[in-house]
Protein backbone atom coordinates (compact mmCIF):
# COMPACT_ATOMS: atom_id res chain seq x y z
CA UNK A 1 0.00 0.00 0.00
CA UNK A 2 1.19 3.14 -0.51
CA UNK A 3 2.81 5.82 1.80
CA UNK A 4 0.20 8.76 2.29
CA UNK A 5 1.39 11.57 0.86
CA UNK A 6 0.71 14.95 1.43
CA UNK A 7 2.10 18.55 -0.57
CA UNK A 8 -0.13 21.56 0.76
CA UNK A 9 0.19 24.56 -1.32
CA UNK A 10 0.40 27.82 0.98
CA UNK A 11 -3.10 28.89 -0.70
CA UNK A 12 -6.42 26.65 -0.94
CA UNK A 13 -6.80 25.20 -4.09
CA UNK A 14 -9.26 27.94 -5.45
CA UNK A 15 -6.26 30.35 -5.28
CA UNK A 16 -3.76 28.42 -7.29
CA UNK A 17 -6.27 28.47 -10.24
CA UNK A 18 -6.43 30.90 -12.71
CA UNK A 19 -8.42 34.05 -12.64
CA UNK A 20 -12.27 33.11 -12.32
CA UNK A 21 -11.37 29.74 -11.58
CA UNK A 22 -7.74 30.96 -10.42
CA UNK A 23 -4.29 32.59 -10.38
CA UNK A 24 -1.31 32.25 -12.24
CA UNK A 25 -2.36 29.77 -15.50
CA UNK A 26 1.73 28.55 -14.87
CA UNK A 27 1.26 26.50 -11.46
CA UNK A 28 -1.33 23.25 -11.61
CA UNK A 29 -2.60 22.22 -8.54
CA UNK A 30 -5.00 19.14 -8.40
CA UNK A 31 -6.93 17.32 -5.45
CA UNK A 32 -7.45 13.75 -5.32
CA UNK A 33 -8.99 11.35 -2.73
CA UNK A 34 -8.09 7.50 -3.48
CA UNK A 35 -11.45 5.78 -3.22
CA UNK A 36 -9.83 2.28 -2.17
CA UNK A 37 -6.75 3.99 -0.03
CA UNK A 38 -9.25 6.42 1.70
CA UNK A 39 -6.05 9.03 1.35
CA UNK A 40 -5.92 11.95 -0.45
CA UNK A 41 -3.17 14.24 -2.02
CA UNK A 42 -3.37 18.11 -3.05
CA UNK A 43 -0.75 18.36 -5.20
CA UNK A 44 1.08 21.44 -7.43
CA UNK A 45 2.56 19.41 -10.40
CA UNK A 46 3.79 22.38 -12.88
CA UNK A 47 4.77 25.60 -11.93
CA UNK A 48 6.84 28.02 -13.73
CA UNK A 49 6.73 26.95 -17.18
CA UNK A 50 7.63 23.31 -15.70
CA UNK A 51 6.68 20.16 -14.36
CA UNK A 52 7.69 19.78 -10.53
CA UNK A 53 9.90 16.36 -9.69
CA UNK A 54 8.39 16.30 -6.06
CA UNK A 55 4.80 16.64 -7.53
CA UNK A 56 5.12 14.10 -9.79
CA UNK A 57 7.39 11.94 -7.12
CA UNK A 58 4.02 12.51 -4.92
CA UNK A 59 1.47 11.49 -7.79
CA UNK A 60 3.67 8.33 -8.54
CA UNK A 61 3.32 6.96 -4.80
CA UNK A 62 -0.35 8.01 -4.58
CA UNK A 63 -1.60 6.83 -7.75
CA UNK A 64 0.35 3.47 -7.18
CA UNK A 65 -1.72 0.26 -8.06
CA UNK A 66 -3.82 -0.23 -4.65
CA UNK A 67 -3.61 -4.22 -4.90
CA UNK A 68 -0.22 -4.63 -4.47
CA UNK A 69 1.62 -1.43 -3.87
CA UNK A 70 3.52 -1.10 -6.72
CA UNK A 71 4.41 2.19 -8.33
CA UNK A 72 5.20 3.89 -12.34
CA UNK A 73 5.88 7.05 -13.43
CA UNK A 74 2.53 8.50 -14.30
CA UNK A 75 2.10 10.94 -17.74
CA UNK A 76 2.16 14.37 -16.77
CA UNK A 77 0.09 15.13 -19.78
CA UNK A 78 -2.80 12.74 -18.12
CA UNK A 79 -2.70 15.83 -15.17
CA UNK A 80 -2.84 18.10 -17.84
CA UNK A 81 -5.86 16.84 -19.25
CA UNK A 82 -7.21 16.55 -15.87
CA UNK A 83 -6.44 19.88 -14.87
CA UNK A 84 -8.38 21.41 -18.43
CA UNK A 85 -11.21 19.17 -17.54
CA UNK A 86 -11.75 21.72 -14.63
CA UNK A 87 -10.67 25.17 -16.35
CA UNK A 88 -13.10 24.19 -19.29
CA UNK A 89 -15.94 22.95 -16.86
CA UNK A 90 -15.79 26.09 -14.65
CA UNK A 91 -15.69 23.55 -11.89
CA UNK A 92 -12.53 22.98 -9.07
CA UNK A 93 -13.06 19.84 -6.83
CA UNK A 94 -11.75 17.06 -5.76
CA UNK A 95 -11.24 13.96 -8.30
CA UNK A 96 -11.93 10.79 -6.40
CA UNK A 97 -10.00 8.62 -8.11
CA UNK A 98 -11.13 4.82 -8.61
CA UNK A 99 -7.77 3.19 -10.24
CA UNK A 100 -4.85 4.60 -12.07
CA UNK A 101 -2.02 2.60 -12.36
CA UNK A 102 -2.42 -0.61 -12.62
CA UNK A 103 0.46 -3.54 -12.43
CA UNK A 104 0.80 -5.94 -15.42
CA UNK A 105 0.04 -8.56 -12.58
CA UNK A 106 -3.38 -6.78 -11.82
CA UNK A 107 -4.66 -6.06 -15.28
CA UNK A 108 -3.85 -9.85 -16.25
CA UNK A 109 -6.29 -10.49 -13.12
CA UNK A 110 -8.92 -8.40 -13.95
CA UNK A 111 -8.73 -9.67 -17.39
CA UNK A 112 -9.33 -12.58 -16.09
CA UNK A 113 -12.76 -11.32 -14.46
CA UNK A 114 -14.25 -9.09 -17.11
CA UNK A 115 -14.35 -8.81 -20.73
CA UNK A 116 -14.25 -5.02 -20.74
CA UNK A 117 -10.38 -4.99 -19.16
CA UNK A 118 -7.72 -4.17 -22.19
CA UNK A 119 -4.56 -6.46 -22.59
CA UNK A 120 -2.50 -3.45 -23.29
CA UNK A 121 -4.58 -1.30 -21.31
CA UNK A 122 -3.35 2.79 -20.64
CA UNK A 123 -3.64 2.05 -17.24
CA UNK A 124 0.16 -0.21 -17.38
CA UNK A 125 1.78 2.83 -18.42
CA UNK A 126 0.83 5.39 -15.94
CA UNK A 127 -1.02 7.08 -18.91
CA UNK A 128 -4.62 6.42 -17.83
CA UNK A 129 -6.92 7.34 -14.85
CA UNK A 130 -10.63 6.50 -13.57
CA UNK A 131 -12.62 9.44 -11.63
CA UNK A 132 -15.24 11.00 -10.52
CA UNK A 133 -15.11 15.17 -10.13
CA UNK A 134 -16.68 15.87 -6.86
CA UNK A 135 -19.69 17.55 -7.58
CA UNK A 136 -20.14 17.20 -11.44
CA UNK A 137 -21.94 13.93 -12.76
CA UNK A 138 -20.22 11.95 -14.89
CA UNK A 139 -22.12 12.42 -17.94
CA UNK A 140 -21.08 16.41 -17.74
CA UNK A 141 -17.66 14.88 -16.90
CA UNK A 142 -16.87 12.79 -19.94
CA UNK A 143 -18.68 15.17 -22.32
CA UNK A 144 -16.17 18.05 -21.02
CA UNK A 145 -13.36 15.13 -21.19
CA UNK A 146 -14.23 14.44 -24.99
CA UNK A 147 -14.56 18.11 -25.88
CA UNK A 148 -10.92 18.42 -25.06
CA UNK A 149 -9.77 16.09 -27.96
CA UNK A 150 -6.86 15.21 -26.02
CA UNK A 151 -7.05 11.11 -25.43
CA UNK A 152 -8.98 8.32 -24.80
CA UNK A 153 -12.25 8.55 -23.23
CA UNK A 154 -14.32 5.85 -21.92
CA UNK A 155 -18.03 6.08 -19.83
CA UNK A 156 -18.82 3.25 -17.60
CA UNK A 157 -22.41 4.95 -16.68
CA UNK A 158 -23.40 2.21 -14.20
CA UNK A 159 -19.85 2.12 -12.18
CA UNK A 160 -20.28 6.00 -12.31
CA UNK A 161 -16.81 6.82 -13.29
CA UNK A 162 -15.16 8.39 -16.39
CA UNK A 163 -11.82 6.63 -18.35
CA UNK A 164 -8.99 9.45 -19.15
CA UNK A 165 -6.35 8.18 -20.87
CA UNK A 166 -3.49 9.96 -22.99
CA UNK A 167 -3.65 7.96 -26.00
CA UNK A 168 -5.78 8.24 -29.30
CA UNK A 169 -8.35 10.29 -29.15
CA UNK A 170 -11.46 7.73 -29.27
CA UNK A 171 -14.20 7.30 -26.75
CA UNK A 172 -16.68 4.32 -25.43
Amino acid sequence: MPIKFSIIVALALSLALPSGLGASSDERTLSFYHTHTGESLVVTYFSDGEYLPEGLGALRSFLADWRNGKERDIDPRLMDILWEIQLTARHVETYEVISAYRSPETNQMLRGRSNGVAKKSQHIPGKAIDVRLRGLDTASLRDTAIGLQRGGVGYYRKSDFVHVDTGRVRRW
